[in-house]
């Protein structure tokens, strides 16, 4: 819990990872190109008295972890987003076994999200169904630009991709989080874009897709989605860190996703570890809407409770969140951040 000057904020950091991009794990050269381009990401967002030193970046462990978000970072619950990466990577790039056992170490604190490429066809599916059985996730992480042989990316609407979401809805899995941000190199940025989230919520309306980094830089064009797909949220990941080197632009993305998809279907990450949470929390508690932005309506603190962490804690109804953190809505008796959000498909 984070709290200042009697203001308190139950927060989930729903983009956490745990990589390992040493050498030894390394595949080929594109493994590193991708580290290094989440190292400049790193380096040229955060403050100075943020930024790590390259080998530590490249795997700092789980110890790490559970102390930048728990003990330093006010963290309340973390999800998982599990990125395979298997063409760059001779382990995967997220650490699964590692992960795993720092879930179970942990109850009711770690969220662990599946991963899947429907390029793998039947066998992915069937690895799936087993994973579920084992593990019972309630929601998955999908790269629509990872490689996969010859191929350089997938649309979710494609033939294998809706099979999978099929074998979703079967399973009760009602999370798809999308990385739909920034070109990560050597990924093609064309294979990042925003559209085929639209055709794939209208016909899941028992999914929740949650499009991870806000789409950007195809904000505009997320916003126009997810303001008409009730099922559609807009994770934070990457657009947080602008509060720092340009709070203008950061200023502009809020404003726009307030005006558009409104103050329910926005979730706070801060992409652990290209950045930790603690002061990504911090500056966005203390941050307000420019006066001169009039354009804009100025965010309340409960706005920001529901940024913060009740909103993740609306899709993933195992995150238990104290009665005294809760918002009650306006309109309504059930206290925000205890119950499904309204039209979210769960």
């Amino acid at each position: 819990m984070y709290e200042k000057n009697g203001e308190k904020f139950f927060i989930v950091d729903a983009h956490v990872h745990l990589w390992d991009a040493r050498e030894e794990n390394l595949k080929n050269i594109h493994g590193k190109q991708f580290i290094d381009c989440f190292y400049d990401y790193h380096r040229n967002l955060s403050p100075e008295s943020e930024k790590w030193d390259y080998e530590t970046y490249l795997y700092y462990g789980g110890e790490r972890l559970m102390k930048d978000l728990f003990t330093d970072g006010y963290v309340d619950h973390a999800i998982f987003q599990t990125t395979l990466l298997r063409d760059f990577y001779n382990h995967n790039f997220s650490q699964f076994r590692e992960t795993q056992d720092l879930v179970e170490a942990n109850p009711g604190k770690l969220t662990h999200n599946y991963a899947y490429d429907p390029r793998d066809g039947e066998d992915g599916i069937v690895a799936m169904r087993e994973a579920h059985k084992k593990y019972g996730f309630t929601g998955v992480k999908l790269y629509t630009a990872e490689w996969h042989g010859e191929s350089r990316g997938y649309k979710l609407d494609d033939m294998w991709s809706r099979k999978y979401l099929d074998e979703c809805v079967e399973l009760g899995i009602k999370n798809v989080h999308v990385h739909k941000g920034p070109t990560i190199r050597p990924l093609d940025k064309d294979a990042f874009d925003v559209g085929d989230i639209d055709k794939v919520a209208t016909d899941y309306l028992d999914l929740n897709f949650v499009v991870e980094h806000i789409g950007l830089p195809r904000l505009e064009d997320f916003c126009w989605i997810a303001t008409q797909e009730t099922n559609v949220y807009g994770g934070m990941a990457v657009a947080m860190p602008f509060i720092h080197t340009r709070p203008r632009y950061f200023a502009q993305m809020m404003g726009e996703l307030m005006y558009w998809i409104g103050e329910d279907k926005i979730i706070f990450s801060s992409d652990y570890a290209l950045w930790t949470p603690r002061w990504l929390i911090e500056r966005f508690v203390d941050f307000q809407i420019p006066e001169d932005m009039t354009e804009y309506a100025p965010l309340t603190m409960d706005q920001k409770r529901k940024v913060l962490g009740l909103n993740a804690a609306n899709l993933y109804p195992h995150i238990q969140v104290p009665e005294e953190l809760k918002v009650k809505a306006p309109s309504e008796e059930t206290p925000v951040g205890s119950s499904p959000a309204v039209g979210a498909g769960v």
